[in-house]
């Protein structure tokens, strides 16, 4: 019996594997709440509008700049984050609706 992948499989794959990381897991984590665990750092816009600043996210996860650049990156390609100019900075926050959308896919798929 051969195994098919149903509509979104290949999207779903690219969740997992952008979640996979722990650090990449982790900052998700953080930006459910970006004011319960940002909130040390002075926001340069409105956290729940346009996000977290990269530079925040950076010295949080103690992290070089290109790592978690890197990660913010695999993260909106994923669909899992949106990335929002502010000036010279790079804010991010989650996509609820999207991860909505993948528990729910995953409970048809599974």
């Amino acid at each position: 019996m051969t195994a098919t992948a149903g509509p979104g499989s290949d999207d779903l794959i690219e969740v997992f594997k952008a979640l996979g990381n722990p650090a990449r897991l982790q900052i998700m984590q953080w930006l459910k709440d970006p004011e319960a665990h940002f909130g040390e750092y002075a926001p340069i816009a409105d956290r729940q509008a346009v996000g977290v600043c990269v530079t925040h996210i950076q010295a949080k996860a103690s992290l070089a700049q290109s790592t978690v650049s890197s990660y913010m990156s695999t993260l909106e390609r994923a669909g899992l984050v949106h990335a929002t100019r502010v000036g010279k900075w790079t804010h991010y926050r989650r996509d609820d609706e999207r991860l909505a959308q993948v528990a729910r896919s995953i409970g048809t798929t599974l």
